[in-house]
């Protein structure tokens, strides 16, 4: 009897790792790769017509015309089609939760306040299938970051197509992630926005922690204390500071902050209202990662179109700005950014300089431009095959894609959907 209910058991567990397992990571490339004819998208703001991109062993080795550059082993035919650098985006939870009405698959947000110790690369999940679904609209690297509490913990940077957190990592512990204190807030008695009386007391609780963490980090202490030991590599500018914050007050008090502590590297998430600052976040190099183009303008006397244009405001005012897609069903829209790019090209930048802010600022900013962001001899052969043009929905359709040479799956669960119903329905006609 209890063999039965063990095999049974081993059945019903094989049949669920079947059905909730992702596609199986890619091998190596072991022979040397040559995309001929595509109209190759730098990711720099460049463009090579009728080009030929040649990658070998994972490494991009040479790009260019036909007239000097040579194809070799195996020749993918390219012909008006195009080729991209791997889409990448920061400030993501991809990974870290699957069903966000089941509470145990979502591990983003850690109790407790302040948390700098808390790796989000640990608990990131190699098998999602919401993850998995991001590689067919050529969203192929992301920053995993942890939400909540005034410190929430420590991002990394990985790729989409390996076995384990391990495989997957490009940069660990690239950054620690702060939500700076709203100075403003709802009044649910009056139903109006005013502001947040205990601001300045949130502020000193921060200020207080990095001081403590400041000095415990200058001194020989003989006990250890492992979250100012977490906080240590942003006084030394190994790690950067990613500041959420939104409303100009924040932004400017965010940045007197880091001056004070001397934090060497710090990055604006969101930012509704960084436009209005653009100068001193240009004076102070400081970039940012810009909140979800699709969304609604967050004052009512902000233009209907902020959203759509604020990229292109603050790319002008020579900030450096990536995208991400941070808020509602935040997972499932991540699939979108390379839409989002697309909507700002129309509202001020190119369609060239729209694709940086997803491709080579992104990996700037993440710190990982040496290898990733862009089509360059060199650097990591990570890319992807488009029948047209990326940053638009209508013809965003990959038919093949590349992750350090591996010859990535473009299967997920709803391209067996899509492709389980286009039958049904073929047949009934």
């Amino acid at each position: 009897m209890k063999r039965s209910i063990y095999i049974f058991s081993l059945v019903v567990l094989l049949v669920i790792q079947t059905n909730i397992a992702q596609q199986t990571p890619a091998p190596k490339q072991s022979k040397t790769i040559s995309i001929v004819g595509a109209t190759a998208h730098i990711g720099n703001g460049n463009i090579i017509e009728n080009s030929i991109i040649v990658f070998e062993n994972g490494i991009l080795t040479q790009i260019g015309t036909s007239s000097i550059v040579s194809t070799k082993g195996v020749i993918i035919d390219a012909k008006n089609k195009h080729v991209y650098p791997g889409f990448i985006i920061p400030n993501s939870t991809l990974g870290l939760g699957e069903i966000d009405a089941v509470r145990a698959t979502r591990d983003f947000d850690e109790v407790g306040g302040m948390l700098p110790h808390v790796r989000s690369l640990i608990a990131y999940n190699t098998e999602s299938k919401v993850t998995e679904s991001m590689r067919p609209n050529g969203v192929l690297i992301g920053q995993i970051a942890p939400r909540g509490g005034v410190i929430s913990g420590t991002s990394s940077v990985v790729q989409f197509d390996a076995w384990n957190w391990e495989d997957a990592a490009i940069k660990i512990d690239d950054g620690i992630h702060i939500n700076w204190p709203n100075d403003m807030k709802w009044n649910r008695k009056t139903n109006r926005i005013e502001a947040n009386e205990k601001y300045n007391e949130q502020v000193d609780k921060i200020l207080t922690y990095f001081s403590e963490a400041n000095t415990y980090n200058i001194k020989n202490n003989k006990s250890k204390n492992i979250e100012f030991e977490a906080i240590k590599n942003l006084f030394t500018g190994k790690q950067k500071l990613y500041v959420n914050a939104r409303s100009e007050k924040q932004i400017i008090d965010a940045i007197d902050f880091v001056k004070e502590f001397k934090v060497k590297n710090m990055v604006i998430v969101h930012g509704d209202e960084a436009h209005k600052v653009s100068a001193l976040l240009k004076q102070n190099n400081i970039p940012i990662i810009l909140k979800r183009v699709h969304s609604l303008p967050n004052s009512d006397d902000d233009d209907y179109d902020l959203p759509f244009k604020q990229a292109s405001l603050l790319t002008k005012s020579g900030v450096l700005v990536a995208l991400e897609a941070n808020g509602q069903m935040e997972r499932m829209n991540s699939r979108n950014l390379p839409f989002y790019a697309g909507t700002v090209s129309g509202y001020g930048l190119t369609d060239e300089e729209a694709l940086q802010l997803i491709t080579l600022n992104p990996a700037k900013i993440l710190g990982i431009d040496d290898k990733y962001g862009s089509l360059e001899v060199g650097k990591s052969a990570t890319l992807f095959i488009s029948e047209g043009n990326a940053l638009d929905m209508r013809t965003n359709i990959l038919s093949r894609a590349f992750i350090d040479g591996r010859d990535i799956s473009l299967e997920t669960h709803q391209t067996k959907l899509w492709k389980r119903y286009m039958e049904k329905y073929s047949s009934q006609k």
